[in-house]
């Protein structure tokens, strides 16, 4: 799933909307303004991601006795749903090959699912207190109140990724519950997301055609992750040629930028029921809420990255 830039909001963490106390949601007050369910599934992505990438994860699943971090990537964002085959990984996550997940065999016999899934709250957490995420008491309580009606009012029909982690028990450490909370709302999109794409025909493969044509994610590094073969991406290119969505240099068209963001608006669309407990100006409060956690570890890596220049020089 791929999300531009979002806005920034203006609103101090701290300011409520106008209108509306802290926290507030109104029912029924759906947020009409797909705007609002673009801004807020920015950021709940923003908060989310980091877990993949921090230093933490890598340390808690050598801990377990696995340290290639492709198996383990798959075996903690798939840990909620149990000690389930790759190949029901492999349904659930869309666009990896099979080669890919295929490495998470066995890592189950290194650790149990409920292990996995302690071990990730303990990276969530370690990695936010190491960026020193800034929600206080009062913002923690703010966010749980939006993001509590919604998770808990969600229809999870169809919403594997989603309802698995909706299924796990909130750790007892608040800033990692929300983080949690925040991971169900992210999966629910993400399982909407497929759908749409099995809907305008863009398979497991296309799909990263596509969105690396636009930029929005390195080729390099799908390539790396996801695993498919050099035939099997030239393959999904020349389906994409066909339908005139690239050029045949493999640049992304007009008509290709169109559709996929066509995705990304019907995506939208099937996710607006998801926030209508709270409507669209909850959705933009809780937005703001959680922003810091993203902007935190942004921080973190600008500042090591200008450490490294430093060093080199």
């Amino acid at each position: 799933m791929h999300l531009d830039e979002p806005p920034v909001d203006e609103r101090p963490i701290d300011e409520p909307p106008v209108d509306e106390p802290p926290g507030s949601a109104r029912p029924g007050d759906g947020p009409t303004d797909l705007s609002a369910v673009r801004e807020v599934s920015r950021a709940i992505s923003a908060a989310h991601l980091f877990i993949h990438l921090a230093p933490e994860s890598a340390q808690e699943a050598a801990g377990l006795g696995v340290t290639d971090r492709g198996a383990a990537y798959l075996a903690f964002r798939s840990a909620a749903m149990g000690a389930v085959p790759w190949q029901v990984t492999l349904a659930a996550f869309y666009n990896f090959s099979p080669r890919a997940v295929r490495a998470m065999a066995g890592v189950w016999d290194a650790a149990p699912p409920e292990r996995w899934q302690a071990a990730r709250f303990r990276a969530a957490g370690r990695a936010m207190r190491r960026v020193d995420v800034p929600l206080t008491d009062s913002h923690l309580a703010q966010a749980r109140s939006l993001i509590d009606p919604v998770i808990g009012g969600a229809d999870y029909a169809g919403k594997v990724l989603a309802a698995a982690n909706a299924s796990v028990e909130l750790p007892g450490d608040p800033l990692v519950a929300l983080w949690q909370q925040v991971t169900v709302a992210r999966e629910w999109r993400g399982d909407a997301h497929l759908v749409v794409l099995a809907d305008n025909g863009l398979g497991p493969c296309d799909c990263l055609v596509l969105h690396t044509a636009t930029g929005g994610l390195p080729t390099a590094l799908v390539r790396a992750t996801r695993r498919w073969d050099d035939a099997e991406w030239a393959a999904a290119t020349s389906r994409l040629v066909a339908r005139g969505w690239l050029g045949s240099d493999a640049v992304i068209t007009e008509a290709g930028r169109a559709a996929r963001e066509r995705v990304e608006v019907e995506t939208d669309q099937h996710c607006a029921a998801l926030w209508e407990p709270i409507g669209a100006a909850g959705a933009r409060r809780l937005a703001s809420l959680i922003a810091p956690i993203g902007a935190a570890f942004t921080v973190a890596q600008t500042r090591q990255a200008a450490r490294g220049r430093q060093d080199v020089a």
